[in-house]
């Protein structure tokens, strides 16, 4: 039996789940899993604020510049990570410690997801020709199973991809799928802790990592993402990229291009509150130090 220990730690961006995150493996023989779909990406390191070159030489880390900027980070994506992290901490008789922003990944690999069949070459093709038009595809989808489509929006291009794979490689309608092969969960034995922060100073912090972010060179990470992958990969859609985009096109001032960042920023992190505390039922709450005191618990309990 591996008596390795493993806890996750979720909040808004800039609440500093990844400083504690750091330190607790620094204390506590861990390695660090980041579940962020931006960090996922290599190149992208100023706007997602991923740590740094020195703190990735010292902590080992998984799903962190794993993918190109051209590639499209998934659920399965981060799943394969997982594995991985689990593996080597286990080879290693270290913890883990899961940490980002994007809980939805978390939130699935925990409830669990439903098997899906290897999609055939063929099968995507006529996926793909059938995507030209998407209303089109939409509407297909709707007729064959009007339950789960209720559920996506027109223009969810990625999400309407997905049911139509699973419906042209399997002959049978998404909901009747999933009923047949209900979802087992990838994470288990691991507790959960939402970071409370006060939303005045989640403000400031934010407002204070964008300035930081200008300041290291987020425009010309930028521009320099825009030559080599254009704007078309959905890692171009970022907050902090959009908007930098919109600077480079002369649309914008510098000045509020940094308001427009902080804007969006402190938008996102309101959401990703509210998610975190409405879609895990399991989860402690506190501040940084109330939760690092619990997360120590954790990881040296017997």
């Amino acid at each position: 039996m591996s008596l390795m220990k493993q806890l996750a730690l979720i909040g808004s961006t800039a609440s500093g789940k990844s400083a504690l995150a750091l330190s607790l493996a620094q204390e506590h023989n861990a390695l660090i899993l980041s579940i962020d779909s931006l960090s996922i990406y290599n190149e992208i390191d100023i706007a997602s604020a991923k740590p740094s070159r020195d703190e990735l030489a010292r902590i080992e880390h998984f799903g962190i510049n794993t993918l190109a900027a051209d590639e499209t980070a998934t659920v399965f994506i981060f799943i394969d990570e997982y594995h991985r992290a689990h593996e080597a901490a286990t080879l290693q008789k270290k913890n883990l410690i899961l940490v980002g922003g994007s809980s939805f990944y978390l939130k699935s690999m925990v409830d669990g997801l439903s098997y899906v069949p290897k999609i055939t070459d063929e099968t995507k093709a006529i996926a793909t020709e059938m995507l030209h038009d998407l209303k089109g595809a939409y509407l297909y989808l709707s007729q064959i199973d009007p339950l789960t489509m209720h559920k996506i929006t027109p223009n969810d291009s990625y999400r309407i991809e997905k049911m139509l794979h699973l419906t042209l490689q399997t002959s049978t309608p998404p909901s009747q799928w999933f009923e047949a092969h209900p979802p087992k969960s990838i994470i288990t034995h691991c507790p959960i802790l939402n970071i409370d922060i006060d939303r005045a100073h989640l403000r400031e912090r934010i407002a204070l990592r964008t300035h930081t972010m200008a300041q290291e060179g987020l425009i010309d990470e930028v521009a320099e993402l825009e030559r080599l992958y254009g704007r078309t990969p959905n890692s171009m859609k970022a907050i902090g990229i959009i908007e930098t985009l919109e600077f480079l096109d002369g649309k914008i001032t510098k000045q509020k291009l940094l308001e427009d960042i902080s804007t969006h920023t402190a938008q996102l992190a309101k959401r990703q509150q509210t998610f975190n505390t409405n879609q895990f039922a399991l989860q402690t709450r506190g501040s940084v130090e109330e939760l690092a005191k619990i997360a120590t618990t954790i990881l040296t309990h017997p």
